[in-house]
């Protein structure tokens, strides 16, 4: 019983952090200018750096990067039942009153000891697979940042 509670504890614990670590990119990228950006980087490339500083080195290394996504949507109309629309790809994406979202997606999380349900069967290693996301909208800025590529 008490693996199974580090176990579990230890999962609580990684998706908690990350959850922050998403939050507090989310937080800064919204409120970003070009002023405030250090120079040659953009606002995507900015709040991957921001949420794997935050992620108690869980997202380390070029991995851990290629795990942080972060889109750009425009909401729907008002009174509009539609989705909101991926225009990630476009150079004002972080446009005022967009939305930024900010996740790590797929993150694998390999049990610290390996679960055993028989004497008879093979021990259970397989990782537990989380995603967590974030998003708000993007205040107005008199010299919005530029985006860079993005996801």
């Amino acid at each position: 019983m008490l693996l199974v509670l580090l176990d579990t504890a230890w999962a609580v614990y990684v998706k908690s952090t990350l959850e922050q670590a998403v939050r507090i990119g989310v937080r800064t990228g919204i409120t970003m200018t070009a002023a405030n950006t250090p120079t040659g980087s953009c606002l995507t490339d900015y709040v991957k750096g921001v949420v794997q500083q935050n992620a108690s080195g869980l997202l380390a290394g070029s991995s851990g990067v290629g795990l942080i996504k972060v889109n750009y949507f425009l909401p729907p109309a008002e009174n509009s039942t539609g989705p909101a629309t991926d225009v990630s790809t476009q150079a004002n994406a972080d446009a005022p009153g967009n939305i930024m979202q900010v996740s790590v997606q797929n993150y694998s999380l390999i049990p610290l000891l390996p679960r055993i349900y028989s004497w008879n069967q093979v021990q259970d290693t397989s990782p537990l697979v989380m995603s967590v996301y974030s998003a708000d909208l993007m205040e107005p800025s008199s010299s919005p940042p530029c985006v860079g590529v993005a996801p």
